[in-house]
Formats: structure tokens, C-alpha cells, sequence
């Protein structure tokens, strides 16, 4: 009898203990789809396999279908950041790719670090960490609310892709390296690799990749949403078109892979190798898997939206989703994981074929005006090199130049250059970052440039284009980086535990996705969140 009541008061202490838990799912996985305009979804949606990823999600899940993001510019380490923070640029001070520092009067790289090292490869590659994100991530806060238990792994093509949606305190972030074919991280994280990834990058499947080259999925003439291959559209990285037979790079060249359907193939596998090797959601303790497929958005700066190679990229993709889906149904289980899809940015077409398409279309080509604005400020000024460079929209002036000329300020040679902007074809508005109040703008403008405005990380002058204008490709290939819908319209698909099916037109932003994991793991949103949960997700 008092065996029984020890047994029974045992059962009840540890019932109690486990009431007071909150309830989480046993794994959260994070997928960005690097360049993935929202229009993509509905495109390509007759193309999606019956049971591949993307009709699953949308069949089951809940479609967040005016998810936009509210900052310029619009790059892929700001739209990563800005998902895993749910903070603005401007708070989080990821201002692009790349940005010009004025304080310390050098190009930074949003990843760079150079006090860390390359672990599993001879380069540098590796000299990477979150430092610069002043923000923590969702991923943070998840460790700190499990006293460190959860685990949080990053992973991408890209270390941008990998490092900064898996934040600071993360157990892991891998990421490529184009010059080995390896997956490789930084001494951030671990002075060696783990076995497993040694045992991964020993299968060298680049080399496999290559040799099956890349083919359309379906027969070439169903293309029907796509320009003829072999157009003037695109770069010509592989040769002519269809079929690519690229076996000769195996073993040469590794770089040329992100750009196709492989390099997507190559993270799904890592991913799942990942979930294996580090018992991802194997417990009670929820973790967070971070997966950015990188190689969409290497094959829209090649070949653009309307390629053939694009419809083909996003068919595969489709395909890999479903694998991805299978086995976190069969690793952690169906209704045991959490998931969101969405991505850092979309694309605009190139300009030539918007022109060819009679749309109003252009460029801007930094190198080009920053010669030509330099001339002009020097005949006007008497001194050389005032303009340091035309980047993310943005004129860097040279100041320590300008501060020498006596009697001559910063502001007078800022508005010199205002002036001559204004005169430039494709450029609508252009103005001194500082006195953005007084810019006559539209409202939602002047808000996303100021979202994204970071004082010392940031231009002196913004331009802002003209629709369907954008910087450089004024041949093949595309880019992105503008207030614009067709940069900033971006999916974002919820599945999993917890998500009831439904969608919604109501305007949310990629800012509110970790105010929206927060509510769901019942854990603090990030330090620098300006998001607001998404209450359709939420209430489920």
C-alpha cells in the first residue's frame, strides 16, 4: 500500500511539473527561398506536384497572401535578418550585402569578421559570424528560454543565409564553399567540424551532381510560362540552353553549381544529415532547424523571372520540399513540427525584356555615374573624388575630401549632387537621407526608407528609381533591392503544429514572423522586434 501512494504521489508531482511546461512543438524549421517573388506561388502552382511541397503547404497550411517587406533596400542579408529579428534595418543595422562604413571609412561585409577563422577549408571563407547584426534572433531567444538546451542549427549555400537566421548564442551555422564543394563553418561556432559533415563532405556529391546535369524537368516545349531558351535575356554561364552538360566541372569548378537545381538538392540533403546527426527534435526540448535555399536566387540574377531556367528551378524546388516534408514526418513526426516558408526578397525583370515588352524600363550603372558625377563635382568644385560610391541606392560621399576644400561643406556638395540626379533618366526622387521628412515622397516610400536607414552604415543621398528601373544588368540577369512590389511582395506559408488551414489578404510583413513564433513557443520576441504577432495564426 505505501508503494502504491509513493508511486502514485510520484506520478502526480511529475504530472504538476509537466502542466507547468508550456506546450511546444519538438522542432521549428525556418525556410527562406532566397529570390521568391509571392507570384511565383500561383505562376508555377499548375507545374507543383499533386504531393510535392508547395500544394501541400498551401493545401493544409495557412497562406499569408500580402506579406510584404517594409524597408529598402531589399537584399538578402537585410531580408534575413530582418525575419529572424523581426526588426527593421534601421534597428538591426544589416543595411544590405554589403555597406560602406563612414565611421571607419571601409567596405564591411554583413557577415565579416576577421577576428574569427575558416574551419574545413584553407580559405577564408569561413572568417564569418553574426557580429555585425546588433539585434538578437528568435533562435536566441528560444536558447535562452530552454537555459541553452534547445538546440539551433543554421544552413545555407550562402553564410549570410546560414549565420544570421540562426543569430548569435546557435550551436552551428554551415554554409559552402564554392572553392572545395565542402560545407564548412567558422571558430564562432567549433574549432573542427563534427564527424558527420566530415562524412557528408567526404561523399563529394557536387561531383555526382555534375555528372547528371541539369535538363528540364518536363519536356521543354510544356515551358509555356517561360521565354524561348536561348534568348537575350539571360547570361550565358553555362553555354546556349538547354540541355546543360556540365560533367567537366566536377572536380574543377564548384561554383557554378549554386546556380542550379543541385545546389537546392545539396541543402535538403545537409538538412537532413543535420536532423540525423544532431537529433533534432528528438525530445521534449523544442529545437530550430534554419534552412535558406540559396540557389533560387543564383538563377534569377543569371537568367531572370521569365526563364525557363527559373520555371525548372522552382519545379525542383517543389520537389525538394516534399522530400524535406517526408522525412520531418518521419523523423519527428507529422504533427510535431512547426514550419514557415517564405523569402528574402523577389526580383525584377530584366530591363531589356520589359522594354522589348513595351513597359517603361532601365538602368542605372553605378560605375558609370559615379565617374561622370565626380567629373561634374570636380569642374564644379575644383576637388577630386568627392563621390566614393553609388551602393544600395545610396551615394557615399568622400568627406575627409570635402572637409579639406575650405569653405566648403558636406551639405552644399550634397545638394550639387541632388540636383544632378534629379536630371538623370530613370531617377524619379532623389535627396539627402537625413532630410528624408522634408523629400516629397508617398507615404509607405518614406517609411521603408527610413526603416532601413542606419546612420554610419548608410549613403548620404538615396535615390529612388523609377518603376522596372534598376542598378546595373543592362544586358542579362536580373536583380533586386527595391521598395517596390516585385522586390517586396514575398510568400510566407505557416504548416505543421498547431496551423489550422486558411489565408489571408490582410497586409502583413516578414518583421512579423518572430513576434509570431514568439506567441507560438510562448517566449520573448527578440530585443529589436518591431513586429506584431499574426493573430490568424496565433488564435489557432
Amino acid at each position: 500500500m505505501q508503494r502504491c501512494s509513493i508511486a502514485l504521489l510520484f506520478f502526480l508531482l511529475v504530472l504538476q511539473v509537466s502542466a507547468q511546461q508550456p506546450e511546444r512543438p519538438r522542432l521549428v524549421v525556418g525556410i527562406v527561398i532566397d529570390q521568391m517573388r509571392w507570384d511565383f506561388l500561383y505562376r508555377y502552382q499548375h507545374r507543383f506536384a499533386e504531393n510535392g511541397g508547395f500544394k501541400r503547404l498551401l493545401q493544409n497550411g495557412f497562406n499569408c497572401n500580402n506579406s510584404m517587406i517594409p524597408y529598402t533596400p531589399s537584399y538578402t542579408a537585410s531580408g534575413h535578418a530582418s525575419i529572424y529579428t523581426g526588426a527593421m534595418p534601421s534597428v538591426h543595422g544589416v543595411t544590405g550585402n554589403n555597406w560602406f562604413n563612414l565611421t571607419r571609412r571601409e567596405y564591411m561585409y554583413c557577415t565579416g569578421d576577421s577576428s574569427a577563422s575558416t574551419v574545413g577549408s584553407s580559405n577564408d571563407a569561413g572568417k564569418m559570424s553574426p557580429a555585425n547584426m546588433l539585434s538578437n534572433t528568435i533562435c536566441d531567444e528560444l536558447k535562452t528560454a530552454t537555459n541553452n538546451q534547445a538546440k539551433v542549427i543554421g544552413i545555407a549555400l550562402k553564410d549570410r543565409g546560414g549565420i544570421l537566421p540562426a543569430g548569435h548564442k546557435a550551436n552551428a551555422a554551415y554554409w559552402y564553399d564554392s572553392k572545395t564543394g565542402n560545407f564548412i563553418t567558422s571558430s564562432y561556432y567549433m574549432p573542427t567540424l563534427p564527424g558527420w559533415v566530415l562524412q557528408f563532405n567526404e561523399q563529394k556529391l557536387v561531383d555526382s551532381f555534375y555528372k547528371q546535369g541539369w535538363d528540364t524537368y518536363y519536356p521543354i516545349e510544356s515551358y509555356t510560362q517561360s521565354t524561348a531558351d536561348e534568348n537575350t535575356y539571360e547570361v550565358k554561364t553555362f553555354g546556349k540552353g538547354f540541355p546543360y552538360i556540365l560533367h567537366s566541372l566536377a572536380g574543377r569548378n564548384y561554383n557554378l553549381l549554386m546556380a542550379t537545381p543541385h545546389g537546392n538538392s545539396l541543402t535538403t540533403a545537409f538538412a537532413k544529415a543535420a536532423i540525423t546527426n544532431e537529433q533534432m527534435g528528438a525530445d521534449s526540448i523544442t529545437d530550430f532547424l534554419a534552412i535558406s535555399y540559396s540557389s533560387t536566387d543564383y538563377a534569377g540574377h543569371t537568367f531572370g523571372p521569365n526563364a525557363i531556367e527559373t520555371e525548372d528551378m522552382f519545379i525542383r524546388l517543389d520537389l525538394e520540399l516534399a522530400e524535406l516534408l517526408h522525412y520531418l514526418d518521419q523523423q519527428v513526426g507529422k504533427d510535431e513540427y512547426l514550419l514557415f516558408l517564405s523569402a528574402d526578397h523577389g526580383a525584377a525583370h530584366n530591363p531589356v525584356f520589359m522594354k522589348d515588352n513595351r513597359i517603361p524600363a532601365g538602368n542605372l550603372l553605378p560605375s558609370v555615374l559615379v565617374e561622370e558625377l565626380n567629373k561634374w563635382l570636380e569642374q564644379k568644385f575644383s576637388v577630386a573624388d568627392m563621390v566614393v560610391d553609388l551602393i544600395n541606392y545610396q551615394v557615399v560621399l568622400n568627406v575627409p575630401a570635402i572637409e579639406k576644400k575650405r569653405k566648403l561643406s558636406v551639405q552644399t556638395v550634397a545638394d550639387a549632387v541632388v540636383q544632378y540626379l534629379q536630371k538623370q533618366e530613370g531617377v524619379q526622387h532623389a535627396f539627402v537621407l537625413e532630410e528624408i521628412k522634408q523629400a516629397v515622397l508617398p507615404a509607405g516610400i518614406r517609411q521603408a526608407i527610413t526603416n532601413g536607414y542606419f546612420k554610419n552604415r548608410s549613403g548620404h543621398i538615396q535615390i529612388v528609381c523609377k518603376p522596372q528601373y534598376l542598378e546595373g544588368f543592362d544586358k542579362g540577369g536580373t536583380t533586386h533591392g527595391l521598395w517596390n512590389p516585385y522586390d517586396t511582395h514575398v510568400p510566407l506559408l505557416w504548416y505543421g503544429w498547431h496551423i489550422a488551414h486558411g489565408e489571408s489578404y490582410r497586409e502583413m510583413y516578414i518583421t512579423d514572423i518572430a513576434a509570431t513564433l514568439a506567441a507560438l513557443l510562448d517566449i520573448k520576441a527578440p530585443a529589436g522586434s518591431t513586429g506584431q504577432p499574426i493573430h490568424e495564426i496565433v488564435k489557432q
